[in-house]
């Protein structure tokens, strides 16, 4: 018994990176998922951090605030950069949205009370779906159960390279954003094609009211090809979920030392 009671302040670190995770993740922060779903499934999920992971003990003094404190940014920061990644769908979508005319028309998203682009919401949630599918927020569980062995509850984090930090967010800002052009491309590519052709229309048949015809024909190429490129899409999506994995490793790995 005074075991366990020795034990409970490494449990409650390890709640609160977790819970931190929750908050922040992508699937386990929607506003869908009750908030005592999260708290149990984090409480549930430090048990086995607890009867799996060694941890060094720990004692409530000062320095256990300044622990608390440290654990909270790590969970955080595990849950934005993967949600920072797979947001990339949504930059997609605006992407295609500009081009299609759907720049002003924005639905508010139910996760985060925004307003997102209407396209970028479809492919954000068609890649939720698929996530959950192909048991994506597994691998988010691996990945914040897996911090545990890199970075110990009973120490603060060493002495980081802020350079290298800088590095590897601007690194994976641009891989974002190279990501959700290549995603785009085809649907925003074959609407510049089409502006080209009805400029030329324009140009040819000064009679024909090109606002009129290009608007419906634009939004018409776009869904169609929207359908056309699904396949593709859930490849890259693939794709994205591969290096949201990685680059929460790296993560772990920065912030190790």
């Amino acid at each position: 018994m005074l075991e366990w009671i020795n034990q409970l302040p490494i449990l409650l670190l390890i709640l609160v990176r977790l819970t931190a995770f929750f908050i922040a993740a992508p699937v386990f922060s929607m506003k869908g998922v009750p908030t005592h779903f999260k708290i149990g499934l984090g409480f549930f999920a430090s048990l086995l951090v607890l009867t799996t992971v060694e941890q060094a003990p720990v004692e409530l003094d000062l320095f256990y605030i300044f622990l608390i404190i440290k654990e909270l940014f790590i969970g955080v920061s595990l849950g934005f950069i993967a949600g920072l990644i797979l947001y990339t769908v949504q930059v997609a979508g605006a992407f295609i949205d500009f081009q299609m005319g759907f720049a002003i028309a924005n639905v508010v998203d139910p996760q985060t009370q925004a307003q997102v682009p209407i396209i970028g919401n479809f492919k954000y949630m068609l890649s939720i779906l698929f996530l959950l599918s192909v048991d994506g927020h597994h691998l988010l569980l691996d990945g914040v159960m897996n911090s545990y062995r890199v970075l110990p509850l009973a120490s603060m984090l060493p002495a980081v390279d802020s350079s290298g930090i800088a590095k590897f967010i601007a690194v994976t800002f641009a891989g974002m954003f190279a990501a959700a052009f290549q995603i785009a491309l085809p649907i925003a590519g074959s609407l510049f094609l089409v502006d080209i052709a009805l400029g030329i229309l324009a140009r040819s048949v000064p009679q024909v009211n090109v606002f009129v015809v290009g608007l419906p024909l634009k939004i018409f190429i776009g869904f169609v090809t929207l359908l056309i490129t699904l396949p593709t899409f859930f490849y890259l999506v693939q794709k994205i979920i591969k290096d949201m994995y990685i680059t929460m490793g790296q993560l772990i790995r920065l912030l190790g030392g």
